[in-house]
């Protein structure tokens, strides 16, 4: 319990009033008795504020928030009796918040809600402290600080927001919003899908000679890509993943974009899987259906990168031991030419059963130095650090090609769009 600003202008003008006793000629005892009179006032003040109940709140957030986008979070807070209190919510404090603190004025018993907008800014499991209520006494001499509430975990998920709105697309049209630029072979594929009235185009392998003579006009065959194939997420979980750009770690773009891959090949009826290797370690076995999005968010959301070293071949032992059936596995990481051998000798370990692809992350700062103006001798010595660095990046990647590797070079805002550019790739030309 504090003194209020009231309360210390009154001791303050007391105080001062003492000089009339010294000057002016006021009778001590009067200047006694007022200060006898607002101790009392000050006592009697703050024990009406002790006794008084402490409002009940209660908070409505989701169990689970994604990670970076705002939202709205209400309070709903219930008193007995009048009173007027400032309230901020004890939320994890690194995450911005728009419309704290509040200050309410609560009728007597009478709900008030409010709300105010949070966005999370790390992942993993999060714990709201309470809700801190400074209350005011009667009189306003005295303010009290206490905490309401029970404390609250939420999780925090990787971005999951622009999977709802996949979710009202087909999976072409999904793919168009990530940015992916599909090559459209209208009724090429190796599953049969239905038959139809010959269109111009189509070739005359499609045409179905018996079906054509029975109904006496053109009719071809009709395929789809094939369904029921498998896909695993291999991410780098060491080092190399730390990198920061803007509020967002490499490995957080990375998480981001194999929602989005996993989503898509969910939604084409492949099975799924991940594997994260490095650091942190987690197995998600492959399994088709749309509810296998959430098996993949509880297993990734918590998955953070360690200042480690990745060990490329032990995890591209592990993997093969874990996953026998030939599969599509798209490893993202970052590519450094003191790590190409190791990564080679496990990308050849893959190869023996399964189709791989490495998508190399590329830090913005790199273009961006690029395009920087050279004009003195430290600017000169930068740029040309960097053009070595990019020239042993580039041979890193040539030397996985020359392996029959593909290898995707893109910044961290690109992945999504390239991971889905390159699945529907292997998927139209039926590499599987």
């Amino acid at each position: 319990m504090r003194p209020a600003p009231v309360l210390i202008g009154l001791l303050v003008l007391w105080s001062l009033s003492g000089l009339g006793v010294l000057f002016a000629g006021v009778p001590f005892l009067v200047w006694q008795l007022t200060g006898i009179g607002l101790a009392l006032l000050a006592i009697g003040d703050a024990l009406l504020l002790r006794r008084r109940e402490t409002p009940q709140v209660s908070r409505e957030i989701p169990e689970a928030l994604p990670l970076g986008i705002e939202r709205d979070v209400t309070l709903r807070v219930e008193s007995m009796s009048g009173q007027r209190v400032d309230l901020f919510d004890l939320h994890p404090g690194a995450w911005p918040a728009q419309g704290l603190p509040q200050r309410l004025q609560l009728a007597p018993a009478t709900a008030s809600t409010f709300s105010y907008r949070l966005r999370p800014t790390a992942r993993g499991d999060a714990t709201f402290a309470g809700v801190q209520l400074r209350m005011a006494s009667p009189l306003r001499l005295w303010r009290q600080s206490r905490i309401a509430g029970e404390p609250q975990r939420v999780r925090v998920y990787p971005n999951f927001a622009p999977l709802t709105k996949f979710a009202l697309f087909s999976a072409e049209q999904a793919s168009r919003l990530v940015g992916a630029h599909l090559k459209r072979r209208r009724g090429e594929g190796t599953d049969f899908n239905q038959m139809r009235e010959y269109r111009v185009g189509d070739s005359l392998r499609q045409i179905d000679w018996k079906a054509t003579s029975r109904s006496r006009k053109l009719i071809s065959r009709e395929y789809q890509d094939e369904k029921n194939q498998q896909l695993v997420m291999m991410v780098d979980t060491g080092r190399r993943m730390m990198a920061q750009e803007g509020e967002l770690a490499h490995f957080d773009h990375v998480l981001n974009a194999t929602l989005v891959v996993s989503y898509l090949a969910l939604r084409q009826g492949d099975a799924v899987g991940l594997f994260a290797s490095g650091g942190e370690a987690r197995w998600v076995a492959p399994k088709r259906g749309m509810v296998s999005i959430d098996t993949l968010l509880r297993a990734s959301y918590s998955l953070q990168p360690q200042p480690v070293a990745t060990d490329y071949l032990a995890a591209a032992t592990e993997l093969s031991v874990r996953q026998r059936k030939r599969s599509l596995i798209m490893l993202v990481t970052n590519v450094r030419d003191e790590d190409i051998e190791d990564l080679l000798a496990a990308v050849r370990l893959l190869q023996k059963r399964h189709l791989v692809c490495v998508a190399s992350l590329r830090e913005r700062a790199l273009d961006e130095a690029m395009n920087e103006e050279v004009g003195d001798l430290p600017g000169a010595i930068r740029a040309g650090a960097l053009a070595r660095y990019l020239e042993q990046r580039t041979a890193a990647h040539d030397k996985l090609r020359s392996h029959r590797v593909m290898v995707l070079d893109v910044a961290s805002e690109e992945l999504p769009a390239a991971l889905v550019e390159r699945y529907l790739a292997v998927k139209r030309d039926g590499l599987l």
